[in-house]
């Protein structure tokens, strides 16, 4: 395994100072994002995509430093009924990029469509009234299947892999619809990215999430939430308070190690059941706690996972007798 940094986590630095801290900390890889739910602040898409010698001022930077580039990421929501077809243009230029840079992995969300006929997108979180189930088969079958066929044919032509992060608010956002989408389009192009904290406020449990999927695990996030037990008892786990109320917020995204009950043992035991299923890529970390500063929380993380990671190939049997 590798550990990593999703550039975005320390957006305000420039570039060559991400690339800086990730050196500083003995990391491996980085993971940047191109656009849309991103301001991309440390790449211009368009620009790499039009130029050899942008593409490799871009991809020197970063092996100078002794680091690869792991993975773009291009986050948005490709079937939105109205800003869909731009979030779309990003996914695809990310894709033709990661293909032109030799990049194995594009990480993106599923998307949301509306109902039929809605201007914003439409979440459906249960099977009743019945009509959610029109919704759901309206959602999946006329628009989310024939899109990512689409979207995983291009991805193929292009030599890249599709990591679908699951995500509240998102048509895919567990197991079940991880797989589902897996099994729709039918080939080994699209598989999972996982970031347990979206899991983690949702209530999954997440060693289990890692067997249910196996090796349709493409891609990792190292990413930690925290469940608030008094304001979560109160008002339960779903909530529309903005980051910026933490204190008021009954989950929060926040440093690793300080978030899952079990700490640095949780990220232990994360580690060893990724390694069990067969996973040996990155570990990117991502930070997004709104009461540590960003060089501070991924240096923090940085030292949890180097206590957990497993870098080397097994290579014990028991002895012939």
């Amino acid at each position: 395994m590798q550990l990593g940094l999703i550039t975005d986590s320390v957006g305000r630095l420039p570039f060559t100072e991400a690339l800086d801290l990730a050196q500083s900390l003995g990391l491996d890889t980085v993971e940047v994002a191109t656009g849309n739910w991103s301001e991309a602040p440390h790449v211009d898409l368009p620009g790499l995509v039009r130029s050899a010698g942008a593409r490799e001022a871009f991809a020197g930077s970063i092996a100078d430093r002794g680091l690869t580039l792991s993975a773009l990421n291009a986050n948005g929501n490709q079937l939105h009924p109205v800003n869909g077809t731009e979030h779309d243009r990003v996914v695809r230029e990310s894709i033709t990029l990661a293909g032109q840079l030799g990049v194995p992995t594009v990480v993106l969300m599923s998307g949301l469509p509306g109902a039929r006929g809605e201007m914003t997108p439409n979440w459906i979180t249960t099977s009743w009234p019945p009509e959610t189930l029109d919704v759901l088969d309206y959602q999946w079958n006329e628009i989310a299947i024939p899109y990512w066929m689409d979207l995983a044919s291009f991805a193929r032509d292009n030599g890249v892999r599709l990591a679908v992060e699951m995500h509240g608010r998102q048509l895919v956002f567990n197991v079940s619809t991880m797989l589902r989408l897996r099994e729709a389009v039918g080939d080994d192009t699209v598989g999972a990215n996982l970031d347990p904290s979206h899991l983690m406020w949702m209530g999954a449990d997440i060693l289990a999430v890692i067997r249910a999927l196996g090796d349709a695990i493409y891609h990792v996030h190292a990413k930690d939430a925290r469940i608030d037990r008094t304001n979560a008892g109160i008002n339960g786990i779903l909530d529309t308070l903005p980051p910026s109320a933490a204190r008021e917020r009954s989950w929060n995204y926040v440093t690793l190690g300080l978030g899952h009950p079990g700490g640095p043992a949780f990220w232990a035991d994360f580690v060893y059941e990724l390694r069990s299923a067969g996973y040996d890529g990155p570990l990117n970390i991502e930070h997004e706690d709104m009461l540590v500063g960003g060089a501070e929380g991924v240096k923090r993380s940085a030292d949890v996972l180097k206590a957990a990671v497993i870098r080397d190939a097994p290579d014990w049997q028991p002895a012939s007798i």
